[in-house]
């Protein structure tokens, strides 16, 4: 799917690197202006001369400094894109650590809260920081990053497993908040990626993350993973006119068939079709568990 991003401006968190990069790269491309955020100005200003280069002062690329879990940052972020571009059409919210690895009561307490203030609570400074000036332009895209720690338990990895529940279950209900201003917001699932994020994996070993959990993980880093480009696409669709009306969503960027799903607005808004529910009984045929 070819889809144009002429006109938008982005800001994309935890751009840095890795799929936040990837995405950045793909909006620049796709003719949006893109103002990256990441706590490592170093890492950021590197990240930024990666991006093609913008010739029109009204397609540019901006590199803010920021930590999306301090109130502070996240409204000097925001100011600065405002202050340059006038308007901010499209947020993603790729910013996320896995935190501790271990048993709960092993774990240092203070990392677990860490990783709950930058995936949850820095998702929702930012989307609060965001909102009203959408509202008031009735339109905008807000777009989550999520992934298995949102429908599967990962033993050993509880804060970013519980935050990654909350940042889809927070976009659902955002998205009914915000329906009627032209606003959509969605999670993305992008896909077992080789980034970072599995490197920590690796290095915190089979005692911490448990036995299949980490053999799945070796198994995923010889065989490269889904990659970054399926994840970005569904952010460039997302972000793109092309999936106006379709909201509340948790998309797999790998397994869901969303290029086709403009052609069914109406059928998914009416559906609970790609959200967390939960399963009855009566969802799997034993009826005596239920009254």
């Amino acid at each position: 799917m070819t889809v144009s991003l002429r006109g938008k401006v982005a800001i994309i968190t935890g751009a840095s690197q890795g799929l936040g990069l990837e995405i950045a790269r793909c909006y620049v491309e796709a003719g949006a202006s893109v103002v990256l955020c990441a706590r490592d100005a170093s890492s950021l200003g590197q990240a930024k001369a990666q991006l093609p280069a913008q010739e029109d002062r009204n397609h540019d690329v901006e590199a803010v400094s920021a930590d999306v879990s301090n109130p502070a940052d996240v409204d000097r972020l925001v100011a600065r894109a405002l202050a340059r571009f006038g308007r901010i059409d499209v947020l993603v919210n790729n910013a996320g650590i896995y935190g501790p690895m271990g048993a709960i009561e092993e774990v240092d307490w203070h990392e677990w809260v860490r990783a709950i203030e930058i995936n949850l609570l820095g998702s929702v400074l930012m989307a609060r920081a965001v909102v009203a000036k959408m509202k008031a332009r009735r339109s905008g895209k807000i777009i989550q990053l999520s992934g298995g720690g949102a429908t599967n338990p990962l033993p050993g990895i509880s804060a970013y497993a519980a935050s990654k529940a909350a940042v889809v279950r927070f976009a659902e209900t955002l998205a009914e908040e915000v329906r009627g201003f032209g606003i959509d917001v969605n999670a993305i699932a992008p896909g077992a990626l080789n980034t970072r994020m599995l490197d920590e994996i690796l290095a915190a070993g089979p005692e911490k993350v448990g036995a299949a959990f980490f053999q799945k993980s070796v198994e995923q880093k010889g065989s490269g993973g889904a990659g970054l480009a399926p994840g970005a696409a569904l952010a460039v669709f997302l972000a793109s006119d092309a999936s106006d009306g379709i909201t509340g969503k948790l998309i797999s960027a790998v397994w869901d068939n969303w290029e086709a799903w403009p052609q069914h607005v109406a059928e998914l808004s009416s559906s609970d079709l790609y959200t967390l529910r939960r399963i009855t009984g009566r969802d799997r045929g034993a009826e005596w568990a239920d009254k």
